[in-house]
Protein backbone atom coordinates (compact mmCIF):
# COMPACT_ATOMS: atom_id res chain seq x y z
CA UNK A 1 0.00 0.00 0.00
CA UNK A 2 1.15 3.26 -0.89
CA UNK A 3 -0.19 6.71 0.93
CA UNK A 4 -0.47 9.45 -1.29
CA UNK A 5 1.11 13.17 -0.84
CA UNK A 6 -1.50 15.54 0.45
CA UNK A 7 -2.27 18.29 -2.71
CA UNK A 8 -2.34 21.79 -1.78
CA UNK A 9 -5.13 22.72 0.74
CA UNK A 10 -6.73 26.08 -0.32
CA UNK A 11 -8.62 26.35 2.86
CA UNK A 12 -5.25 25.92 5.03
CA UNK A 13 -4.53 29.65 4.86
CA UNK A 14 -7.60 30.45 6.19
CA UNK A 15 -7.83 28.76 9.14
CA UNK A 16 -4.41 29.58 10.11
CA UNK A 17 -5.31 33.23 9.89
CA UNK A 18 -8.23 32.18 12.04
CA UNK A 19 -5.94 30.60 14.61
CA UNK A 20 -3.00 33.41 14.10
CA UNK A 21 -3.04 35.05 17.00
CA UNK A 22 -3.16 31.94 19.43
CA UNK A 23 -1.21 29.32 17.23
CA UNK A 24 2.11 31.10 15.73
CA UNK A 25 3.32 27.85 15.22
CA UNK A 26 0.61 26.48 12.69
CA UNK A 27 2.57 28.13 9.76
CA UNK A 28 5.68 26.10 9.86
CA UNK A 29 3.04 23.04 10.18
CA UNK A 30 0.91 23.84 7.48
CA UNK A 31 4.20 23.34 4.94
CA UNK A 32 5.02 20.36 6.22
CA UNK A 33 1.78 18.41 7.97
CA UNK A 34 3.90 15.40 8.43
CA UNK A 35 6.76 16.86 10.14
CA UNK A 36 7.67 14.46 13.27
CA UNK A 37 10.04 16.51 15.38
CA UNK A 38 8.60 16.77 18.98
CA UNK A 39 7.17 19.76 20.41
CA UNK A 40 9.21 21.66 23.34
CA UNK A 41 7.63 20.88 26.30
CA UNK A 42 4.60 18.63 25.66
CA UNK A 43 6.46 14.89 26.87
CA UNK A 44 3.23 13.30 28.12
CA UNK A 45 4.46 9.90 29.11
CA UNK A 46 7.41 8.00 31.34
CA UNK A 47 8.34 5.52 28.67
CA UNK A 48 10.03 3.53 31.35
CA UNK A 49 7.06 2.97 33.84
CA UNK A 50 7.16 -0.68 35.55
CA UNK A 51 3.22 -1.42 35.98
CA UNK A 52 3.21 -4.92 35.07
CA UNK A 53 3.25 -5.65 39.23
CA UNK A 54 0.88 -3.62 40.31
CA UNK A 55 -1.76 -4.48 37.62
CA UNK A 56 -1.55 -8.47 38.03
CA UNK A 57 -1.85 -7.40 41.57
CA UNK A 58 -5.39 -5.59 40.93
CA UNK A 59 -6.67 -8.30 38.34
CA UNK A 60 -5.59 -11.22 41.17
CA UNK A 61 -7.46 -9.20 44.13
CA UNK A 62 -10.53 -7.66 42.30
CA UNK A 63 -11.73 -10.96 40.53
CA UNK A 64 -11.69 -12.25 43.88
CA UNK A 65 -13.39 -9.55 45.42
CA UNK A 66 -15.73 -8.47 42.59
CA UNK A 67 -17.14 -5.15 42.36
CA UNK A 68 -20.68 -4.07 41.93
CA UNK A 69 -19.99 -2.89 38.30
CA UNK A 70 -17.39 -6.05 37.45
CA UNK A 71 -19.75 -8.33 34.70
CA UNK A 72 -18.16 -11.37 36.77
CA UNK A 73 -20.04 -11.97 40.39
CA UNK A 74 -18.17 -15.61 40.80
CA UNK A 75 -14.64 -16.62 39.77
CA UNK A 76 -14.08 -20.69 39.08
CA UNK A 77 -10.39 -22.13 39.24
CA UNK A 78 -10.89 -23.56 35.69
CA UNK A 79 -7.14 -24.49 35.16
CA UNK A 80 -5.87 -22.50 31.77
CA UNK A 81 -4.94 -24.61 28.25
CA UNK A 82 -2.02 -26.53 29.03
CA UNK A 83 -0.47 -24.37 26.21
CA UNK A 84 -0.31 -21.11 27.87
CA UNK A 85 0.54 -22.28 30.78
CA UNK A 86 3.72 -24.23 29.48
CA UNK A 87 4.83 -20.92 27.73
CA UNK A 88 4.14 -18.18 29.93
CA UNK A 89 5.87 -17.55 33.48
CA UNK A 90 2.97 -17.75 36.55
CA UNK A 91 1.84 -14.14 36.41
CA UNK A 92 2.87 -13.39 40.32
CA UNK A 93 6.88 -14.05 38.86
CA UNK A 94 5.70 -11.39 35.56
CA UNK A 95 8.18 -8.44 35.40
CA UNK A 96 8.70 -5.56 32.65
CA UNK A 97 11.36 -6.87 30.28
CA UNK A 98 14.28 -3.41 30.08
CA UNK A 99 15.38 -3.92 26.37
CA UNK A 100 14.79 -6.22 23.43
CA UNK A 101 17.19 -8.65 24.20
CA UNK A 102 15.83 -10.06 27.73
CA UNK A 103 14.76 -13.46 27.07
CA UNK A 104 11.90 -14.45 26.44
CA UNK A 105 9.93 -16.98 28.65
CA UNK A 106 11.60 -20.75 28.64
CA UNK A 107 9.23 -23.16 26.50
CA UNK A 108 8.73 -26.87 25.53
CA UNK A 109 11.40 -28.21 22.71
CA UNK A 110 8.19 -28.67 20.86
CA UNK A 111 7.45 -24.95 20.91
CA UNK A 112 10.08 -23.96 19.51
CA UNK A 113 9.30 -25.79 17.01
CA UNK A 114 6.08 -24.37 16.27
CA UNK A 115 7.59 -21.07 16.78
CA UNK A 116 10.29 -21.31 13.63
CA UNK A 117 7.67 -19.65 11.33
CA UNK A 118 6.37 -16.38 13.07
CA UNK A 119 3.91 -15.50 10.07
CA UNK A 120 1.99 -18.81 10.25
CA UNK A 121 -2.05 -18.42 10.78
CA UNK A 122 -3.68 -17.82 13.99
CA UNK A 123 -6.54 -21.26 14.00
CA UNK A 124 -7.94 -20.74 17.13
CA UNK A 125 -7.49 -17.05 17.66
CA UNK A 126 -11.21 -16.78 18.82
CA UNK A 127 -10.11 -18.44 22.21
CA UNK A 128 -6.82 -17.05 22.53
CA UNK A 129 -4.69 -19.72 22.91
CA UNK A 130 -2.71 -19.27 19.79
CA UNK A 131 -3.11 -15.99 20.13
CA UNK A 132 -0.77 -16.23 22.95
CA UNK A 133 1.28 -18.29 21.46
CA UNK A 134 1.73 -16.72 18.29
CA UNK A 135 2.32 -13.04 20.23
CA UNK A 136 4.92 -14.33 22.14
CA UNK A 137 7.05 -14.83 19.16
CA UNK A 138 6.06 -11.18 17.89
CA UNK A 139 7.40 -9.89 20.78
CA UNK A 140 10.92 -11.34 20.00
CA UNK A 141 10.57 -10.52 16.45
CA UNK A 142 9.81 -6.73 16.45
CA UNK A 143 12.53 -5.81 19.51
CA UNK A 144 12.81 -2.74 20.71
CA UNK A 145 9.04 -1.55 20.08
CA UNK A 146 9.56 1.97 20.64
CA UNK A 147 12.27 1.70 17.08
CA UNK A 148 9.69 -0.24 15.52
CA UNK A 149 7.51 2.23 14.64
CA UNK A 150 9.16 3.74 11.13
CA UNK A 151 9.11 -0.43 10.04
CA UNK A 152 5.53 -1.19 10.92
CA UNK A 153 3.63 1.81 11.08
CA UNK A 154 2.50 2.02 7.63
CA UNK A 155 2.27 -1.97 7.17
CA UNK A 156 -1.29 -1.72 8.02
CA UNK A 157 -2.59 -3.96 5.19
CA UNK A 158 -4.02 -6.34 7.52
CA UNK A 159 -7.05 -3.87 8.64
CA UNK A 160 -9.34 -6.87 7.78
CA UNK A 161 -6.96 -9.88 8.49
CA UNK A 162 -7.76 -10.94 11.87
CA UNK A 163 -4.50 -12.85 11.18
CA UNK A 164 -2.95 -10.29 11.41
CA UNK A 165 -4.64 -7.97 14.13
CA UNK A 166 -3.19 -9.92 17.25
CA UNK A 167 -3.81 -7.44 19.79
CA UNK A 168 -7.97 -8.02 19.43
CA UNK A 169 -7.05 -11.62 19.23
CA UNK A 170 -5.64 -11.11 22.90
CA UNK A 171 -8.42 -8.22 24.08
CA UNK A 172 -11.45 -10.21 23.00
CA UNK A 173 -10.82 -13.86 24.91
CA UNK A 174 -9.17 -11.38 27.89
CA UNK A 175 -12.50 -9.31 27.93
CA UNK A 176 -14.64 -13.13 28.28
CA UNK A 177 -12.41 -14.36 30.65
CA UNK A 178 -13.36 -11.62 32.56
CA UNK A 179 -17.60 -12.26 31.91
CA UNK A 180 -16.72 -15.62 32.96
CA UNK A 181 -14.88 -14.99 36.00
CA UNK A 182 -11.79 -17.00 35.26
CA UNK A 183 -9.41 -15.69 37.04
CA UNK A 184 -6.50 -17.42 36.36
CA UNK A 185 -6.77 -17.18 32.77
CA UNK A 186 -7.14 -13.32 32.89
CA UNK A 187 -4.09 -13.41 34.69
CA UNK A 188 -1.77 -15.17 31.85
CA UNK A 189 -3.24 -13.06 28.81
CA UNK A 190 -2.71 -9.75 30.77
CA UNK A 191 0.02 -10.49 31.08
CA UNK A 192 0.62 -11.18 27.63
CA UNK A 193 -0.61 -7.73 26.61
CA UNK A 194 1.34 -6.29 29.37
CA UNK A 195 4.22 -7.15 27.83
CA UNK A 196 3.42 -5.97 24.19
CA UNK A 197 2.01 -2.95 25.27
CA UNK A 198 3.02 0.48 24.19
CA UNK A 199 1.88 4.00 23.15
CA UNK A 200 5.01 3.50 20.37
CA UNK A 201 5.13 1.17 17.94
CA UNK A 202 2.47 0.06 15.27
CA UNK A 203 -1.48 -0.07 15.52
CA UNK A 204 -1.62 -3.23 17.29
CA UNK A 205 0.84 -2.18 20.15
CA UNK A 206 -1.47 0.85 20.58
CA UNK A 207 -4.30 -1.15 20.72
CA UNK A 208 -2.94 -3.59 23.19
CA UNK A 209 -1.99 -0.43 25.57
CA UNK A 210 -5.29 1.59 25.32
CA UNK A 211 -7.37 -2.32 25.69
CA UNK A 212 -5.22 -3.67 28.59
CA UNK A 213 -5.87 -0.47 30.44
CA UNK A 214 -9.72 -0.80 29.52
CA UNK A 215 -9.67 -3.43 30.96
CA UNK A 216 -7.94 -3.40 34.33
CA UNK A 217 -10.08 -0.26 34.66
CA UNK A 218 -13.30 -2.58 34.67
CA UNK A 219 -12.32 -5.30 36.87
CA UNK A 220 -10.84 -2.71 39.17
CA UNK A 221 -13.53 -0.12 38.97
CA UNK A 222 -16.19 0.23 42.26
CA UNK A 223 -18.38 3.17 40.67
CA UNK A 224 -15.31 5.76 41.24
CA UNK A 225 -14.83 8.07 38.37
CA UNK A 226 -12.34 6.83 35.54
CA UNK A 227 -9.29 8.93 34.87
CA UNK A 228 -7.28 8.63 32.28
CA UNK A 229 -3.73 5.95 32.72
CA UNK A 230 -0.75 7.49 33.57
CA UNK A 231 1.07 8.09 30.08
CA UNK A 232 -2.05 9.10 27.98
CA UNK A 233 -3.43 12.65 27.24
CA UNK A 234 -7.03 13.55 26.62
CA UNK A 235 -8.94 16.85 24.98
CA UNK A 236 -9.33 17.85 28.88
CA UNK A 237 -6.12 17.25 30.15
CA UNK A 238 -4.17 18.98 26.91
CA UNK A 239 -2.39 22.71 26.81
CA UNK A 240 -5.15 24.85 24.71
CA UNK A 241 -2.62 25.56 22.40
CA UNK A 242 -1.66 21.94 21.66
CA UNK A 243 -5.10 20.98 21.77
CA UNK A 244 -5.62 23.36 18.46
CA UNK A 245 -2.45 22.80 16.91
CA UNK A 246 -3.71 18.57 17.15
CA UNK A 247 -6.69 19.53 15.84
CA UNK A 248 -5.78 21.21 12.78
CA UNK A 249 -3.31 18.62 12.01
CA UNK A 250 -5.82 15.59 11.98
CA UNK A 251 -7.87 17.68 9.80
CA UNK A 252 -4.81 18.17 7.23
CA UNK A 253 -3.87 14.40 7.68
CA UNK A 254 -6.66 12.20 8.07
CA UNK A 255 -10.48 12.50 6.75
CA UNK A 256 -12.30 11.32 10.22
CA UNK A 257 -13.87 14.04 11.29
CA UNK A 258 -13.33 16.51 8.30
CA UNK A 259 -15.15 14.60 5.47
CA UNK A 260 -18.42 14.59 7.74
CA UNK A 261 -17.49 18.53 8.20
CA UNK A 262 -17.33 18.60 4.34
CA UNK A 263 -20.57 16.82 3.60
CA UNK A 264 -22.52 19.17 6.65
CA UNK A 265 -20.78 22.59 4.95
CA UNK A 266 -21.94 21.56 1.25
CA UNK A 267 -25.22 20.06 2.53
CA UNK A 268 -25.87 23.68 4.42
CA UNK A 269 -25.20 25.49 1.22
CA UNK A 270 -27.49 22.97 -0.54
CA UNK A 271 -30.58 23.96 1.38
CA UNK A 272 -29.73 27.83 1.91
CA UNK A 273 -29.80 27.30 -2.40
CA UNK A 274 -33.56 26.51 -2.33
CA UNK A 275 -34.49 29.73 -0.37
CA UNK A 276 -36.22 32.15 -2.02
CA UNK A 277 -35.18 34.93 0.21
CA UNK A 278 -31.72 35.97 0.33
CA UNK A 279 -32.82 38.35 2.82
CA UNK A 280 -33.64 35.27 5.86
CA UNK A 281 -30.67 35.25 8.14
CA UNK A 282 -29.20 31.61 8.29
CA UNK A 283 -28.71 30.01 12.37
CA UNK A 284 -26.96 26.92 12.62
CA UNK A 285 -27.05 24.29 15.91
CA UNK A 286 -24.18 23.09 16.06
CA UNK A 287 -24.23 19.78 18.43
CA UNK A 288 -20.78 18.38 17.47
CA UNK A 289 -17.28 18.00 18.11
CA UNK A 290 -15.34 20.01 15.38
CA UNK A 291 -14.50 22.94 18.55
CA UNK A 292 -14.93 25.12 15.52
CA UNK A 293 -12.51 24.23 12.86
CA UNK A 294 -15.63 23.23 10.86
CA UNK A 295 -16.63 26.93 9.97
CA UNK A 296 -13.98 28.96 8.70
CA UNK A 297 -14.55 26.76 5.77
CA UNK A 298 -18.35 27.25 5.44
CA UNK A 299 -17.76 31.41 6.30
CA UNK A 300 -15.51 31.37 3.16
CA UNK A 301 -18.03 29.20 1.19
CA UNK A 302 -20.94 31.96 2.09
CA UNK A 303 -18.81 35.20 0.29
CA UNK A 304 -18.75 32.83 -2.70
CA UNK A 305 -22.15 32.48 -2.75
CA UNK A 306 -25.01 34.43 -5.36
CA UNK A 307 -25.66 37.19 -3.84
CA UNK A 308 -23.11 37.63 -0.70
CA UNK A 309 -23.40 35.70 2.72
CA UNK A 310 -26.94 35.97 4.89
CA UNK A 311 -27.07 38.90 6.50
CA UNK A 312 -26.92 37.71 10.06
CA UNK A 313 -25.44 34.42 10.77
CA UNK A 314 -25.95 32.50 14.18
CA UNK A 315 -24.07 29.43 15.22
CA UNK A 316 -25.62 28.37 18.74
CA UNK A 317 -23.18 25.92 19.94
CA UNK A 318 -24.44 22.96 22.31
CA UNK A 319 -21.16 22.69 23.91
CA UNK A 320 -20.10 19.18 25.25
CA UNK A 321 -20.82 18.74 29.06
CA UNK A 322 -18.66 18.99 31.74
CA UNK A 323 -18.34 15.45 32.60
CA UNK A 324 -15.57 14.92 35.27
CA UNK A 325 -16.02 11.32 35.03
CA UNK A 326 -14.54 9.79 31.89
CA UNK A 327 -17.17 6.63 31.94
CA UNK A 328 -19.96 9.25 30.97
CA UNK A 329 -17.83 11.90 28.75
CA UNK A 330 -18.42 11.52 25.17
CA UNK A 331 -15.17 11.55 23.14
CA UNK A 332 -13.99 14.11 21.64
CA UNK A 333 -16.93 16.09 22.64
CA UNK A 334 -15.33 18.23 25.27
CA UNK A 335 -12.36 20.64 24.71
CA UNK A 336 -9.59 21.64 27.48
CA UNK A 337 -10.47 24.44 30.33
CA UNK A 338 -9.15 27.60 29.01
CA UNK A 339 -10.39 26.71 25.05
CA UNK A 340 -12.59 29.68 23.41
CA UNK A 341 -12.75 29.41 19.03
CA UNK A 342 -15.60 31.86 19.29
CA UNK A 343 -12.93 34.87 19.73
CA UNK A 344 -11.06 33.83 16.85
CA UNK A 345 -13.91 33.11 14.78
CA UNK A 346 -15.55 36.32 15.41
CA UNK A 347 -12.41 38.03 14.36
CA UNK A 348 -12.22 35.80 11.39
CA UNK A 349 -15.80 36.53 10.02
CA UNK A 350 -15.34 40.04 10.39
CA UNK A 351 -12.51 40.00 8.30
CA UNK A 352 -14.29 38.11 5.53
CA UNK A 353 -17.65 40.87 5.77
CA UNK A 354 -19.48 38.31 7.31
CA UNK A 355 -22.20 39.60 10.32
CA UNK A 356 -21.50 36.65 12.94
CA UNK A 357 -23.11 35.82 15.80
CA UNK A 358 -21.86 33.31 18.29
CA UNK A 359 -24.24 32.12 21.30
CA UNK A 360 -22.81 29.00 23.28
CA UNK A 361 -25.09 26.93 25.27
CA UNK A 362 -23.08 25.13 28.03
CA UNK A 363 -24.65 22.28 30.27
CA UNK A 364 -27.84 22.30 28.06
CA UNK A 365 -29.37 18.93 28.41
CA UNK A 366 -30.07 17.79 24.31
CA UNK A 367 -33.58 16.33 25.19
CA UNK A 368 -34.26 19.30 26.50
CA UNK A 369 -34.00 21.63 23.54
CA UNK A 370 -36.98 24.07 22.02
CA UNK A 371 -37.52 27.32 19.91
CA UNK A 372 -36.66 29.61 23.54
CA UNK A 373 -34.01 27.62 23.96
CA UNK A 374 -31.99 28.36 21.29
CA UNK A 375 -33.60 31.86 20.65
CA UNK A 376 -35.04 30.75 17.06
CA UNK A 377 -36.95 32.95 14.54
CA UNK A 378 -39.10 33.46 12.61
CA UNK A 379 -37.31 34.96 9.91
CA UNK A 380 -34.59 32.95 9.60
CA UNK A 381 -33.32 29.24 8.05
CA UNK A 382 -32.32 26.99 11.29
CA UNK A 383 -30.50 23.77 10.38
CA UNK A 384 -29.49 21.13 12.69
CA UNK A 385 -25.98 19.95 12.27
CA UNK A 386 -25.60 16.95 14.73
CA UNK A 387 -22.43 15.31 14.44
CA UNK A 388 -20.91 12.27 16.42
CA UNK A 389 -22.98 13.43 19.38
CA UNK A 390 -26.63 11.71 19.21
CA UNK A 391 -24.72 8.09 20.10
CA UNK A 392 -24.27 9.57 23.64
CA UNK A 393 -28.38 9.90 24.44
CA UNK A 394 -29.91 6.70 26.15
CA UNK A 395 -31.67 4.16 23.78
CA UNK A 396 -32.77 1.80 27.06
CA UNK A 397 -34.97 1.97 29.26
CA UNK A 398 -35.80 5.85 29.17
CA UNK A 399 -34.64 6.20 25.27
CA UNK A 400 -33.53 9.58 25.12
CA UNK A 401 -32.63 9.32 21.28
CA UNK A 402 -36.35 9.28 20.32
CA UNK A 403 -37.41 12.18 22.44
CA UNK A 404 -34.31 14.36 21.15
CA UNK A 405 -35.47 13.83 17.80
CA UNK A 406 -38.89 14.55 18.55
CA UNK A 407 -38.12 17.91 20.60
CA UNK A 408 -36.46 18.62 17.07
CA UNK A 409 -39.15 18.09 14.81
CA UNK A 410 -41.30 20.42 17.35
CA UNK A 411 -38.77 23.39 16.58
CA UNK A 412 -38.96 23.18 12.72
CA UNK A 413 -35.73 23.10 10.99
CA UNK A 414 -35.10 23.62 7.57
CA UNK A 415 -32.48 20.76 7.22
CA UNK A 416 -30.85 18.06 9.69
CA UNK A 417 -27.80 17.00 8.93
CA UNK A 418 -27.17 13.63 10.72
CA UNK A 419 -23.78 12.38 10.96
CA UNK A 420 -22.73 9.06 13.11
CA UNK A 421 -20.56 6.76 13.98
CA UNK A 422 -21.60 3.36 11.54
CA UNK A 423 -21.28 0.59 14.29
CA UNK A 424 -23.24 -1.74 16.65
CA UNK A 425 -24.24 -1.09 19.97
CA UNK A 426 -21.92 -2.16 23.05
CA UNK A 427 -23.67 -0.74 25.88
CA UNK A 428 -24.78 -3.44 28.69
CA UNK A 429 -28.29 -3.81 27.61
CA UNK A 430 -27.85 -4.90 23.75
CA UNK A 431 -24.93 -7.66 24.79
CA UNK A 432 -22.22 -8.77 27.60
CA UNK A 433 -19.50 -7.27 28.68
CA UNK A 434 -17.17 -9.03 26.22
CA UNK A 435 -20.06 -8.36 23.35
CA UNK A 436 -19.56 -4.80 24.00
CA UNK A 437 -16.08 -4.68 24.38
CA UNK A 438 -15.13 -6.58 21.50
CA UNK A 439 -16.96 -3.96 19.08
CA UNK A 440 -15.66 -1.51 20.90
CA UNK A 441 -12.07 -2.50 20.04
CA UNK A 442 -12.93 -2.74 16.47
CA UNK A 443 -13.87 0.91 16.48
CA UNK A 444 -10.54 2.15 17.96
CA UNK A 445 -8.66 -0.47 15.65
CA UNK A 446 -9.90 1.09 12.85
CA UNK A 447 -8.59 4.63 14.11
CA UNK A 448 -5.50 3.41 15.32
CA UNK A 449 -4.78 1.88 11.90
CA UNK A 450 -5.85 4.83 10.35
CA UNK A 451 -3.61 6.95 12.28
CA UNK A 452 -0.47 5.03 11.32
CA UNK A 453 -1.24 5.88 7.84
CA UNK A 454 -2.15 9.36 8.13
CA UNK A 455 0.90 10.20 9.99
CA UNK A 456 3.26 7.40 8.34
CA UNK A 457 4.05 5.52 10.70
CA UNK A 458 5.96 8.44 12.53
CA UNK A 459 5.10 9.20 16.58
CA UNK A 460 3.64 12.25 17.20
CA UNK A 461 2.61 14.35 20.45
CA UNK A 462 -0.57 15.09 18.28
CA UNK A 463 -1.48 11.32 17.12
CA UNK A 464 -1.08 10.16 20.78
CA UNK A 465 -3.16 13.01 21.94
CA UNK A 466 -6.09 12.24 19.24
CA UNK A 467 -5.81 8.11 20.18
CA UNK A 468 -5.66 9.05 23.56
CA UNK A 469 -9.20 11.00 23.34
CA UNK A 470 -10.68 8.22 21.23
CA UNK A 471 -9.37 5.21 23.79
CA UNK A 472 -12.30 6.85 25.79
CA UNK A 473 -14.63 4.66 23.72
CA UNK A 474 -13.34 1.89 25.24
CA UNK A 475 -13.94 2.58 28.79
CA UNK A 476 -16.92 5.23 28.18
CA UNK A 477 -20.38 3.54 29.79
CA UNK A 478 -21.75 5.89 26.71
CA UNK A 479 -20.32 4.72 24.16
CA UNK A 480 -24.15 3.18 22.97
CA UNK A 481 -23.49 3.21 19.03
CA UNK A 482 -25.78 2.22 16.12
CA UNK A 483 -25.71 1.42 12.72
CA UNK A 484 -26.85 3.88 9.98
CA UNK A 485 -30.20 1.75 9.60
CA UNK A 486 -31.65 1.81 12.84
CA UNK A 487 -30.55 5.99 13.07
CA UNK A 488 -32.43 5.51 9.86
CA UNK A 489 -35.65 3.83 11.43
CA UNK A 490 -35.40 6.47 14.46
CA UNK A 491 -35.53 9.53 12.32
CA UNK A 492 -38.03 8.61 10.19
CA UNK A 493 -40.23 7.70 13.29
CA UNK A 494 -39.54 11.38 14.34
CA UNK A 495 -41.69 12.66 11.62
CA UNK A 496 -38.22 13.19 8.99
CA UNK A 497 -38.06 12.04 5.73
CA UNK A 498 -34.32 11.57 4.33
CA UNK A 499 -32.80 13.96 1.52
CA UNK A 500 -30.48 12.85 -0.96
CA UNK A 501 -27.21 14.68 -0.82
CA UNK A 502 -26.78 17.35 -3.77
CA UNK A 503 -24.25 16.05 -6.94
CA UNK A 504 -21.93 19.18 -5.73
CA UNK A 505 -21.77 17.22 -2.18
CA UNK A 506 -21.18 14.13 -3.29
CA UNK A 507 -18.26 15.48 -5.26
CA UNK A 508 -16.77 17.73 -3.04
CA UNK A 509 -16.74 14.52 -0.95
CA UNK A 510 -14.80 12.77 -3.30
CA UNK A 511 -12.70 15.08 -4.17
CA UNK A 512 -11.50 15.89 -1.03
CA UNK A 513 -10.24 11.99 0.06
CA UNK A 514 -8.67 11.75 -3.49
CA UNK A 515 -5.60 14.40 -0.77
CA UNK A 516 -5.76 11.50 1.93
CA UNK A 517 -4.66 7.32 1.87
CA UNK A 518 -5.82 5.64 -0.66
CA UNK A 519 -7.43 3.23 1.58
CA UNK A 520 -10.37 5.46 2.72
CA UNK A 521 -13.10 5.45 0.23
CA UNK A 522 -16.51 7.27 0.27
CA UNK A 523 -19.79 4.79 -0.73
CA UNK A 524 -23.11 6.56 -1.28
CA UNK A 525 -26.06 4.40 -0.66
CA UNK A 526 -28.68 4.31 -4.05
CA UNK A 527 -31.62 3.97 -2.05
CA UNK A 528 -31.36 6.80 0.17
CA UNK A 529 -28.67 9.06 -1.19
CA UNK A 530 -26.56 9.27 1.59
CA UNK A 531 -22.46 9.21 2.30
CA UNK A 532 -20.39 6.60 3.91
CA UNK A 533 -16.96 6.70 5.09
CA UNK A 534 -14.77 3.80 4.89
CA UNK A 535 -11.10 2.29 5.32
CA UNK A 536 -10.14 -0.64 3.80
CA UNK A 537 -13.67 -1.24 2.77
CA UNK A 538 -15.16 -1.31 6.46
CA UNK A 539 -17.73 1.34 7.76
CA UNK A 540 -16.51 4.36 9.66
CA UNK A 541 -19.58 6.75 9.60
CA UNK A 542 -22.49 7.54 7.61
CA UNK A 543 -23.63 11.32 6.30
CA UNK A 544 -27.29 11.88 5.72
CA UNK A 545 -29.90 14.74 5.43
CA UNK A 546 -33.04 14.91 6.36
CA UNK A 547 -36.31 17.91 6.24
CA UNK A 548 -39.74 17.56 7.54
CA UNK A 549 -41.96 14.73 7.15
CA UNK A 550 -44.69 17.07 6.15
CA UNK A 551 -46.95 14.26 5.79
CA UNK A 552 -46.24 13.35 9.30
CA UNK A 553 -49.07 15.10 11.64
Amino acid sequence: MTSEEPEPNPTSDHIMDWLEDSVSFLPSFLDDPYHSGEINGYQWWDENQDTGHDLIHTLDTSLNSPSPDAAATTVTANPVNPTISNHLPLPNSAKKRKSADDPIPKTSQNHHNHRRNHGRRIIQAEDGDAAVEEVVAIRKSVGNRKNSAKATGNNCNNSNNKEGRWAEQLLNPCAAAITEGNCTRVQHLVYVLHELASLTGDANHRLAFHGLRALTHHISSSGSAYSAPVGTVTFSSAEPRFFQKSLIKFYEVSPWFAFPNNIANSSILQLLGEETDRTRNLHILDIGVSHGVQWPILLEALTRRSGGPPPLVRITIIAGTAETDQNTATPFSKGPPGDNFSSRLLCFAKSMNINLQINRLDNQPLQNLNAQTINSSDNETLIVCAQFRLHHLSHNTLDERTEFLRSLRRIEPKGVILSENDIECSCSSCGNFAAGFSRRVEYLWRFLDSTSSAFKGRESSERQLMEGEAAKALTNRGEMNEGKEKWCERMRGAGFVGEALGEDTIDGGRALLRKYDSNWEMRVEEKDGFAGLRWKGQPVSFCSLWKLDMNDS
